[in-house]
């Protein structure tokens, strides 16, 4: 099987457990060959020939709780060791870990791979690859699967059983510390705070991190590492998700709810009124605490966030940047744009992945978190909770999706020409303009009878399909919408349009 195949933009990803539906595709012998490319890519592509050649090579493992993380982590170990690598297995761990074994002087690795699939489903299972410069790229992958074929000379190399999760929340903690502005031992005391890490890699937050802060964790859920998933999606862009999170919160009259995702590199939270802060919410949330640190500053999004969010950061000071869909896109654009010199702390798409320029451009799920746990005791002393920050952030009245598969063989070439008619389409109908502020797909303004919203028209990242997302601030309106482009749907017959019919209904 060619290896591109398994390739999901910067990382690998597949089928690592055969089921009725799907035949497994990121097996043993697979995961072995990923290893030996990224051998030739280091050597290669980030100038560690002389390293490897030395027999100090040094490379970190990490998994999240998916029942093959064993069998996939043993394949590498094996896989490296062969070739003289120095290999540090650390267990269980996150991917923002993972990132700073390559980072924290006491590992110093060269490289480090998490084994996770984020939330997808327990059959899942994928690598991510990290340097010291940061996360793999896409044309990385592509580099890897091309070279992992090509033989190495053998040599043994070693293998050390080491705990970073533990060195990752003292530093955590400690960082939380120094935003508060405080040299207190518990910080946090007084304040009650759960943590739902749905089974994933994140319930170690809640012991190490808010428990060695002082915070009381009494009703966090789900802390144990199970792949099986067996209470909820662990996801923060997920409804069921969310509403547990919620309810545990209410339940336990915290004061903050915390909820990551598997590998712990999206997050979101519910403070002590129930409501939920992700999506949009947590996004205005963020860029509050940014534009306050960094006056004027711009905030790189993705493109399907709702356009209150821009009116609300604006009258904040700062600017909206809506790019591309992919937690890559996003921060590889708030890079950019620090490099030109444009004042860019923080990226985000509305899945929850935020990176901040202060923390390496790293997505970390946790430690979006510790930014808002720097703001509680301010928060408490004023008599205002998390959600308080962001009263002044319209919410639309109606929001909606549709997803349209994708049945012609040349998939991109297709959609793209879906979404050029659109542009034409949208310029004719009177009440729809196209936003020229966008860079993915097409996103068009409705007024006039179609009320008063948008929507935007793009390529699924990694499924092929086209994603209509429709938002509007008047009751019923998001219907005309939809009756009108179903009109302009009506003569693609290689788009499967069942789920357009079914909104209809």
């Amino acid at each position: 099987m060619d290896l591109k195949a398994l390739q999901n933009g910067s990382d690998f990803r597949g089928i690592a457990v055969s089921t009725e539906e799907y035949i497994a595709n990121l097996t043993v012998e697979q995961v072995k060959k990923i290893g030996i490319g990224m051998l030739h890519w280091l050597i290669d592509q980030k100038g560690l020939k002389d390293k490897f050649e030395s027999g100090v090579l040094k490379i970190g493992i990490g998994h999240d709780s998916r029942i093959t993380a064993g069998e996939l982590k043993q394949a590498l170990v094996d896989s490296f060791t062969t070739h003289q690598v120095q290999v540090l297995d650390f267990g269980l761990a996150t991917t923002p870990a993972m990132f700073m074994a390559t980072q924290f002087p006491q590992y110093d690795c060269d490289a480090a791979i998490m084994i996770t699939a984020s939330h997808l489903p327990y059959y899942f299972n994928g690598l991510k690859l990290f340097t010291k410069s940061g996360g793999a790229e896409k044309a990385d992958i592509t580099y890897i699967a091309d070279h992992a074929d090509k033989e190495l000379p053998e040599s043994t190399g070693t293998v050390v059983r080491k705990d970073i999760l533990t060195d990752y929340a003292a530093d955590m903690a400690a960082k939380i510390k120094k935003g508060m502005k405080t040299e207190a031992d518990k910080p946090l005391a007084g304040f009650r705070i759960i943590v739902d890490a749905g089974n994933g890699a994140g319930g170690f937050f809640a012991e190490k991190v808010l428990g060695a802060l002082g915070a009381d964790t009494t009703g966090s859920q789900f802390l144990e590492p199970d792949g099986t998933f067996p209470n909820h999606i662990p996801n923060p862009d997920n409804k069921e998700a969310m509403d547990s999170i919620r309810q545990a919160v209410l339940d336990n009259q915290a004061d903050l709810g915390v909820i990551f995702d598997t590998d712990v590199d999206r997050s979101a939270v519910v403070d002590r009124t129930g409501e939920v802060i992700n999506r949009n919410n947590l996004i205005a949330v963020l860029a509050t605490i940014v534009l306050e640190e960094y006056p004027g500053s711009s905030i790189v999004t993705n493109s399907p966030t709702s356009s209150h969010l821009k009116a609300f950061i604006e009258e904040k000071g700062g600017k909206q940047v809506r790019y591309i869909s992919g937690y890559r896109n996003v921060i590889n654009k708030m890079i950019e744009l620090n490099q030109q010199g444009i004042e860019t702390p923080l990226a985000i798409e509305t899945s929850g992945h935020a990176a901040f320029k202060e923390n390496y451009d790293l997505d970390d799920g946790a430690y979006v978190i510790a930014k808002l746990l720097m703001l509680l005791p301010r928060l408490k002393e004023e008599g205002k909770t998390v959600s308080d920050l962001i009263l002044s952030l319209k919410q639309p009245v109606e929001v909606q999706e549709v997803r349209f598969k994708i049945l012609a063989e040349q998939v991109r070439k297709y959609g793209e020409q879906v979404i050029a008619d659109m542009a034409e389409f949208a310029e004719k109908t009177p009440g729809l303009s196209v936003d020229p502020e966008n860079d993915e797909g097409i996103r068009v303004d409705a007024a006039e009878h179609y009320g008063s919203g948008w929507y935007l028209l793009r390529m699924s990242l990694h499924e092929p399909l086209l994603v209509l997302q429709v938002e509007n601030d008047e009751a019923g309106k998001n219907q005309v919408v939809f009756e009108t482009l179903q009109g302009f749907f009506e003569s693609y017959d290689l788009l499967d349009k069942t789920k357009l019919e079914d909104v209809l209904k």
